[in-house]
């Protein structure tokens, strides 16, 4: 079989051979999952198991992104706890054995809904527990005390937000190569609008949002997926990126990133998923706009990233030749959310 782009089935299966002797039988054959714009994701089998594997993406990477050994360590300590990931199988940090750094884990049956156009077919009784299902399993994730899974030093809680700015404004320094109106405006009102240092100190995913989540029986979410920009810090900015994504999810405001819009009244609005956080924590929401208008900023530096790399020919996939024309709408989004609050 051909190998998929990126992966080299060959060196995979000597790589599981040497460091789980007995775990692959027969020869294994990978295709890569569609979907992911940022690392690549393979589905990988022998004659009687799957796996997944994950590796950053092809060309230009950006610093201190696409760590696959943070993201192995997180999935790998979250394990025990009520947060549902895959578990995981082998790290292999050595960027010669398939061109890059890698994991591997365990394949996890279900669904992921990519789209609300999709998600909606489910009709408003299933969307809407699913919805509320998701939203509990990040209030879930935010109680689990960092110290007690092995992640005390997993991130640096001091300074967070105001560190947060500096390394997506670097990072849209390194990976854009136009103008984009705006954008040194809004980073000028986070800073000026930038809330106080938070006593809440917790586990962020990073990219939270139903399509990097599988979705099993009874609607339930069997794993949380794409745990690349996980980190340690304040709990609202992973609610307020959460809800940023949601408004783009069930509202019609940017076309191309999740599908069409669902008809009205189907999905929870960001509002009432905001309302069972906040009872699920007990968490005080009064800064939220802040959190939400940062989240869109963050929002632009992961897609103008990716614009980046497909302008240089280094994406794998489809779907990418839409994602520049989303940041201007975006940046323009974040401004609108400070002025609103």
């Amino acid at each position: 079989m051909t190998d998929p782009k990126g992966l080299d089935l060959s060196a995979l299966r000597s790589f599981l051979d040497r460091v789980r002797p007995g775990l692959v039988s027969g020869e294994l054959a990978g295709e890569l999952i569609p979907g992911g714009k940022s690392n690549l994701t393979y589905r990988v089998a022998d004659d009687a198991q799957r796996w997944v594997v994950r590796r950053p993406p092809l060309g230009h990477v950006l610093s201190t992104a696409h760590d696959m050994s943070r993201e192995y360590r997180v999935i790998s300590a979250l394990g025990g706890t009520r947060v549902p990931v895959p578990g995981t199988v082998a790290l292999c940090d050595d960027p010669e054995v398939i061109g890059a750094p890698f994991y591997v884990m365990e394949h996890v049956d279900g669904t992921v809904w990519r789209t609300a156009g999709q998600t909606a077919t489910l009709g408003a009784d299933r969307v809407g527990s699913l919805s509320l299902a998701l939203m509990d399993v990040l209030a879930d994730l935010h109680a689990v005390d960092p110290t007690a899974v092995g992640l005390g030093d997993f991130g640096k809680p001091e300074g967070y937000l105001a560190r947060q700015l500096r390394r997506w404004s670097t990072q849209l320094q390194h990976s854009h190569n136009r103008e984009l109106p705006g954008l040194a405006e809004l980073h000028d009102d986070l800073i000026a609008r930038m809330p106080a240092q938070s006593a809440q100190v917790s586990i962020l995913h990073g990219d939270y949002r139903l399509d990097n989540c599988i979705v099993g029986p009874g609607d339930q979410i069997v794993a949380v997926l794409d745990w690349e920009m996980a980190t340690i810090g304040d709990p609202l900015a992973d609610l307020g990126l959460f809800l940023c994504y949601w408004r783009m999810w069930t509202e019609p405001v940017m076309d191309g990133l999740f599908g069409e819009a669902p008809p009205p009244g189907i999905f929870p609005t960001s509002a009432q998923m905001a309302a069972r956080y906040a009872a699920r924590r007990g968490a005080d929401l009064s800064e939220l706009p802040w959190y939400v208008a940062f989240a869109h900023y963050k929002l632009v530096g992961i897609l103008e990233g990716i614009h980046y790399r497909y302008l240089a020919g280094q994406t794998v996939g489809e779907g990418f030749d839409r994602v520049g024309a989303m940041v201007p709408h975006l940046i323009k989004l974040g401004h609108r959310t400070l002025q609103e609050a």
